[in-house]
């Protein structure tokens, strides 16, 4: 069974101390330069974090529940023969969770944990930060109806691209072990192959002992790491948000033709915009001479993901999957823009 990334994980010799080391020193930087900008950054990065700490304390007490329990092998079960019928249902699910790039990273991470298979969290994974039932009617106030609609179905495609692009890719024995590898040493049962209850479930896991101390181990390191990288994450986006503006980036999207599709795609990760602030800048861009193409393309590459959300998804699976990740988030972009164009001029 994999387990969550833990402490000890060498991540390109990034420690986990490192990180906290950054978290600390960005703060003090920007109090030390730009200390005018001080309280807007730091009161950016901590409203963020905070809006993320829900999900964060519901993903990391459901891993430890599970693994206290012993419950974490119905969960994978659940999924054993079914990838592909999980995969449609992962897509679907994720077009109603209103999680932005970097709030859907805890649920990503106790997906992997409990052995949910890559291709529906993939596909999970993709649709999730596209759309959702108030993004879509933020967009259609903002654009109009044919935007809401081709943003509601490039969020199926992509995903269902994905989730499916990953399972076929696995079958030639690709992302065989999608997280981080961690080392054997000081980690404790987490590197144990032996199930320590022997398959036991008990779900009432407090009356033991020995669950208790799980269940506070897998609490306390899995909502570190989370919190460590998440926090960093949401300081480099304060720090974007600051001194990029979208409209900035906005002044090398102007045009038409195929580049203006993929440089709106990428053109998403530094503006870094949520499904429900994008609509109304991307109206904003569309009067500057935005392409209908570069316009779908910018919604949907934007909210896939961005500077901050990457940070903290490279701490959290290998390489392989990181630019699988990339791969099909940004190219789904430029072909759901491309699409767009066409629908647009037919």
């Amino acid at each position: 069974m994999k387990t969550l990334i833990l402490k000890n994980i060498n991540i390109e010799k990034f420690s986990f101390k490192s990180v906290w080391t950054l978290v600390l020193l960005i703060p003090l930087l920007v109090f030390i330069f730009i200390p005018k900008e001080f309280s807007s950054i730091i009161t950016f990065a901590l409203k963020a974090l905070m809006g993320t700490i829900p999900f964060i304390l519901f993903a990391v007490s459901l891993v430890a529940y599970l693994k206290a329990s012993g419950a974490e092998s119905i969960v994978s079960k659940a999924f054993k023969g079914k990838e592909v019928k999980t995969i449609f249902i992962a897509t679907l699910v994720g077009g109603l969770a209103p999680f932005c790039s970097c709030e859907v990273i805890p649920f990503i991470a106790s997906m992997l944990a409990l052995g949910v298979p890559l291709s529906a969290v993939m596909a999970f994974w993709l649709s999730s930060p596209l759309i959702d039932p108030p993004a879509l009617l933020i967009t259609a106030s903002a654009l109009n109806w044919d935007y809401a609609i081709a943003k509601t179905i490039s969020a199926l495609a992509i995903g269902l691209i994905g989730g499916f692009g990953i399972y076929f890719l696995s079958k030639f024995g690709m992302f065989a072990s999608p997280l981080k590898q961690q080392t054997k040493s000081g980690c404790g049962s987490c590197c144990d192959t032996k199930d320590p209850f022997d398959q036991e479930i008990v779900l009432k896991f407090w009356i033991k002992t020995e669950r208790i101390d799980t269940f506070k181990k897998e609490f306390i390191t899995n909502g570190l790491f989370l919190l460590k990288w998440l926090s960093l994450a949401y300081l480099i986006e304060a720090l974007m948000v600051q001194f990029m503006s979208a409209q900035v980036i906005g002044n090398f999207l102007s045009g038409d033709g195929l580049s203006s599709i993929i440089i709106g795609a990428f053109a998403g990760v530094p503006a870094y915009l949520n499904s429900y602030a994008a609509p109304a800048i991307v109206s904003g861009l569309i009067e500057q001479g935005l392409s209908a193409g570069g316009a779908m393309a910018f919604l949907v590459g934007g909210a896939i993901s961005s500077i901050p959300a990457m940070t903290a998804v490279w701490s959290l699976v290998n390489r392989s999957t990181f630019i699988a990740y990339l791969f099909f988030g940004f190219g789904g972009a430029i072909l759901c823009g491309i699409a767009f164009q066409v629908y647009i001029n037919f």
